[in-house]
């Protein structure tokens, strides 16, 4: 999304080199913006399997988001806030790598990760949710 603006003052924590292409602290979205939300998507594949594995989930997760941000006609520069679940801080270092794999950017959304206990399913091991905003 072209209009929007990032918001990482020197007033704030500096965000390290290796996370500038997947972090903004803020992302201000103008009036007159469509917006998507999209709900936690797992690693389920289109034909209701769930992959195994922590890289494998994740992989279809992010999959499954750039679907719906292509079926709502937006891309993966539109999201600007993802969150991340994950049940296993030993998999974090993996996250990163995959986000900069499949969603590194010049303009980087807002995120938040957070390690839960569990999931809706005990099999689950990562969920992403995110907003994509984009001109009207």
């Amino acid at each position: 999304m072209t209009d929007t603006r990032r918001h990482d003052p020197t007033t704030v924590w500096t965000v390290p080199d290796a996370f500038r292409r997947i972090y903004s602290h803020a992302v201000e979205i103008p009036a007159d913006t469509r917006l998507l939300l999209v709900s936690g998507q797992i690693g389920i594949a289109p034909d209701g399997t769930l992959r195994s594995g922590f890289a494998d989930q994740c992989a279809q997760a992010i999959a499954n988001v750039e679907a719906l941000l292509a079926e709502a006609g937006l891309h993966v520069t539109d999201i600007v806030k993802a969150t991340y679940y994950l049940t296993r801080a030993t998999d974090l270092p993996l996250l990163t790598a995959l986000r900069e794999q499949r969603w590194s950017s010049s303009t980087p959304p807002a995120v938040t990760t957070l390690v839960v206990a569990a999931l809706a399913r005990p099999e689950l091991l990562v969920e992403i949710e995110v907003m994509a905003a984009a001109q009207r």
